[in-house]
């Protein structure tokens, strides 16, 4: 897969299709690209040009722990160029829970640049704002004050970063642990700020901001409370709600096997969503 210079950064990406309207959808977590393949391709089969990418620190991607935005903020800004040097925009963009939040902000913060927005297993709630947090920030800060960046580097996660681009070991271990747990506090207190908002990482006032036709299908766990997407898509000033999975779990996250029985609706609703906002687009 190629690789695209994005605001310094090296960031893997993938194209698939040849024709027709552009759609960049990002996965859950900090999962790589290859989670929302499976759906990319059978978006593209049904006349769509997607655009998956490795988000940075994920993936196979650049790992770059800096910046004074929030790490999802710098995720919507690396979409938005990412999919400017593709001459991609506007696109639809969408993904499932922190690919949820990273598509919201990219509407938010580029005006315009969002045709449509494909918004699944939305993220919000104390319990999910404190459990990512820690998650994903607090236990990496643990590390690199216990042990340093070579603590870090054997973190599940950073571990996995550099047997995806060994060049990340190198990044990772020339950072001054002062420095990593100076932006990962900053991250992390990203996190759980959210835990008041309807939506974490943006508040309601900023959610009546984004214009762009939204498509929210509600999660069914702890952590994408069916009650958290009804909130978005009633904020949304062109939010649509679609309830496609039914049974709720009493668990922090929810197994997956409902969400891929159910994936070929999924992809149907998107499908339909998306020809019905380009007809309006051009009516």
């Amino acid at each position: 897969m190629p690789l695209a210079k994005v605001r310094s950064v090296d960031i893997n990406y993938e194209i698939l299709g040849t024709q027709g309207p552009w759609v960049a959808l990002s996965p859950g977590g900090r999962n790589g690209l290859k989670i929302v393949k499976t759906i990319a391709k059978r978006v593209a089969d049904a006349g769509f040009r997607v655009v998956l990418h490795d988000r940075r620190n994920c993936g196979a991607s650049d790992v770059v722990i800096d910046g004074k935005d929030s790490e999802y903020e710098i995720w919507a800004d690396d979409l938005y160029e990412l999919l400017s040097q593709l001459k991609a925009l506007p696109a639809f963009v969408g993904g499932s829970s922190s690919g949820c939040r990273t598509s919201i902000l990219f509407a938010l913060r580029h005006p315009g640049a969002a045709q449509g927005l494909l918004l699944w297993r939305v993220t919000g709630g104390g319990l999910a704002a404190r459990r990512l947090a820690k998650r994903y920030y607090g236990d990496m800060i643990a590390a690199a004050q216990q042990g340093g960046m070579a603590a870090v580097c054997e973190t599940e996660h950073f571990k996995e970063r550099i047997e995806e681009r060994p060049a990340n070991r190198e990044r990772l271990m020339a950072m001054d642990p002062k420095r990593f747990i100076e932006v990962m506090t900053h991250w992390n207190e990203y996190f759980v700020r959210g835990a008041d908002q309807p939506v974490i990482g943006v508040t309601e006032e900023e959610l009546k901001l984004i214009k762009a036709p939204a498509c929210v299908v509600p999660g069914n766990d702890l952590s994408h409370t069916p009650e958290v997407g009804e909130t978005l898509s009633r904020l949304l000033p062109r939010g649509e709600l679609h309830r496609l999975v039914t049974k709720i779990y009493d668990l922090e996250v929810a197994p997956l096997d409902e969400w891929n029985e159910k994936e070929g609706e999924l992809i149907a609703l998107f499908v339909d969503f998306m020809k019905r906002a380009k007809l309006r687009a051009t009516a």
